[in-house]
């Protein structure tokens, strides 16, 4: 085979991989989308639904307001999209693992697999975490210290952008054992040496959690320990999760 030849058929196999990569992203966008629609006629009650945690902290009969020409029909149709993610997010993991299975040995397999479904499902149950527990001590704290001379009416604009702050912070705080796991097993980083920096990550988690959250002991708490005890974890999980997905040549060299 020529130099020539060896070069047209890289070139038809990135164009070919091009041309998979763009029907899974339309195939994950066509189920968002579809998912989208089918959701916005209930996009009012969605929004309702998020800002419960904050309407329930406020004195009875209080309301958020809007003070934005469009911002009371703009919010909830950026709320109602991303729970149209997060329903359709199973098809779009799919997409992304037909998409990069057929490049991969078994054992590489084993190990994508589970880290897609797993850190998946930390990530909702970090959000739901934030939604349900955190977000009802937060803000019965700051209600409750603001003055009385002070009417707490929170625009709905900022208010989505504190609750997706505050969502990514916990979500992405809930993939602490995904990042133990991932460090272990690509060898960048030694089990003991993680083992070993225990008493800084204690710290670390306590100074995020002070910068992430609003300025009270409680919710501080309620980022901080999790963070711990997610790393925790990750430290019991990782070697069984190694062995799992190791090579066989790995395997072997470990006998």
């Amino acid at each position: 085979m020529t130099e020539e030849q060896k070069t047209s058929g890289v070139e038809e196999t990135f164009i070919s991989h091009l041309v998979e990569l763009r029907n899974r992203i339309m195939k994950a966008s066509i189920a968002i989308i579809v998912v989208f629609l089918c959701l916005m006629p209930w996009s009012a009650n969605i929004y309702d639904f998020l800002a419960a945690p904050m309407l329930a902290a406020l004195p009875h009969g209080s309301k958020m307001i809007a003070t934005g020409v469009i911002t009371p029909f703009l919010i909830p149709v950026k709320v109602t999209l991303l729970v149209a993610f997060v329903i359709a997010l199973p098809w779009v993991l799919y997409q992304l693992w037909a998409f990069i299975a057929p490049g991969l040995y078994a054992h590489e397999k084993k190990l994508i697999a589970p880290l897609v479904v797993s850190s998946s499902i930390l990530f909702i149950t970090g959000v739901a975490f934030c939604y349900y527990l955190v977000f009802g001590v937060i803000f019965h704290f700051i209600n409750k210290v603001a003055p009385a001379s002070i009417s707490v009416t929170p625009d709905i604009d900022n208010y989505f952008d504190f609750v997706m702050t505050m969502f990514i912070a916990f979500g992405m705080t809930f993939e602490v054992p995904i990042v133990v796991i991932v460090l272990v097993r690509m060898g960048l980083v030694s089990l003991e040496k993680l083992k070993s920096i225990r008493p800084y990550v204690i710290v670390g988690a306590f100074v995020v959690a002070a910068v992430v959250t609003p300025p009270d002991i409680m919710s501080q708490m309620l980022l901080a320990v999790p963070l711990c005890l997610l790393y925790e974890i990750g430290l019991l999980v990782a070697p069984l999760f190694v062995k799992a997905t190791q090579a066989p040549v790995e395997s072997e060299e470990t006998v």
